[in-house]
């Protein structure tokens, strides 16, 4: 069994507790939850809707996906988080399934909840793996960015 591998990526918003942005075990990446910060400061303010926030949620997982060598043709499973979840679902859903071709799409949870970080109304995470190389899985590649 290798080590894992602890990603902090430049770039993506600094986590709100004390964890890293993606954990690497045997090809497969555990991306943490992101939030809807439009900036890398986890101070900044939010979208005020839900298309907003979800499009904002998508771009930060992009950028980790990006800093850990990945995309989201590479993710797995995903797990969303809603705090409206009766009025967002239908429309987070529609913002969604735009970053995922329709043959292509992971394995899904949605969750409503009762509160998220900060107040926001959507937080998604994400399981990636790593594509197989000649039978072996391709390497890690170290802490992902500054």
């Amino acid at each position: 069994m290798s080590a894992l591998t602890f990603h902090m990526i430049g770039g993506a918003p600094d986590p709100v507790a004390p964890f890293s942005h993606a954990v690497e075990a045997e090809g497969w990446v555990m991306l943490t939850g992101q939030m809807p910060f439009t900036g890398t400061s986890n101070a900044s303010a939010y979208p005020e809707s839900i298309e907003d926030q979800t499009h904002q949620v998508m771009r930060n997982l992009r950028t980790v996906l990006e800093g850990c060598g990945l995309g989201f043709e590479d993710v797995a499973s995903v797990r969303v988080y809603l705090l409206r979840f009766d009025e967002d679902y239908a429309r987070m859903n529609a913002v969604y399934a735009t970053y995922f071709a329709e043959a292509r799409r992971p394995a899904r949870t949605c969750i409503g909840v009762s509160g998220l970080a900060r107040g926001a109304r959507i937080e998604i995470d994400m399981l990636a793996r790593r594509p197989v190389a000649h039978g072996a899985n391709t390497p890690g590649i170290g802490s992902g960015g500054s």
